[in-house]
């Protein structure tokens, strides 16, 4: 029986999933996501009501600096309005089911390391490409949290050293969102968040222009992974978001990587090659995640 309903809020959608003590997963849906705090309470009411007495508990997957034991929001990333905002408190105001809360990145890294390409490593990374970048970082195959619950909070490694303004570190640089949108900008697609319609572009090779500038923005990710090397010493590295779907995506950071590796001398000498393949459940990772996280804790 599905008794655990999963929540994912991103910059672009509100995914949910009924999921079962396994994993499976009973159908994935999603809605735009709201512009204000009381829609967005409005839609996971009505989610939860739609489950009635069967359910046992409610997992949510947000962008932001997360206090797990309390389940509120800090500096909700993409949303703003998330800020401060405990999602534990409201939603024992409306069902006496269990609630956990997670941030995206690490709910993604969680859910590659219990059922996905990160099951068995034990010092990896997830990516997610979307709004921003977020991340999710395992060490000693366990997933690190930090003092200030901001490990891995990718979006804020800086582009450029010394630059002002937003545009200058990788949540900017490197957003999937923008990417698609300067794209979809250059292919003069009416409709800028034509995702599907890029990629057909890219796959095509029907614009030079559009293909050089998914092999800069895959440069841009390759360089995230460059520094995770680095400092952390991993294993392997996953890639989520939603154009972690398309198969060209992996492919041409792979690529990128191995070509910007192999370039210096020094890095092929001293830093082992790392493994980059995609999240295992791709949209699904971040629902996944947080059931795995509400598993835990019921079983403490």
């Amino acid at each position: 029986m599905y008794q655990y309903l999963a929540i994912d809020i991103g910059g672009s959608f509100v995914k949910y999933s009924q999921i079962d003590p396994a994993g499976n997963l009973a159908g994935s849906h999603k809605v735009k996501t709201p512009n204000s705090l009381a829609e967005l309470t409005d839609i996971i009411e009505n989610l939860i009501a739609d489950m009635g007495s069967t359910i046992r508990g409610v997992a949510i997957s947000c962008p932001g600096r997360i206090d797990e034991a309390t389940g509120t929001v800090y500096k909700g990333g993409a949303l703003p309005f998330l800020h401060e905002f405990c999602f534990k408190q409201f939603v024992a105001s409306i069902s006496p089911a269990p609630c956990v809360v997670m941030n995206d990145g690490k709910a993604a890294a969680l859910s590659e390391l219990w059922l996905g390409n990160l099951k068995g490593i034990e010092n990896g990374a997830a990516i997610l490409l979307g709004t921003g970048v977020g991340g999710g970082i395992v060490l000693n195959s366990e997933m690190i949290q930090g003092r200030h619950f901001q490990a891995g909070e990718l979006s804020f490694m800086p582009d450029h050293i010394g630059r002002p303004g937003q545009e200058n570190y990788f949540g900017h640089s490197a957003s999937a969102v923008g990417f698609v949108r300067q794209a979809a900008s250059l292919l003069g697609l009416a409709n800028l968040d034509d995702g599907l319609a890029v990629f057909d572009a890219i796959n095509q090779q029907t614009s030079q222009e559009v293909c050089l500038l998914f092999e800069a923005y895959c440069q841009k990710v390759v360089h995230i992974i460059l520094d995770l090397q680095a400092i952390l010493d991993l294993d392997r590295v996953v890639i989520g978001g939603g154009i972690s779907a398309q198969p060209i995506v992996i492919e041409t950071i792979s690529k990128q990587y191995h070509l910007i590796r192999n370039r210096s001398q020094i890095m092929v000498d001293s830093l082992e090659p790392i493994e980059i393949m995609a999240c295992k459940f791709g949209n699904e990772a971040n629902l996944l995640g947080a059931i795995y996280r509400l598993l835990i804790e019921l079983d403490r």
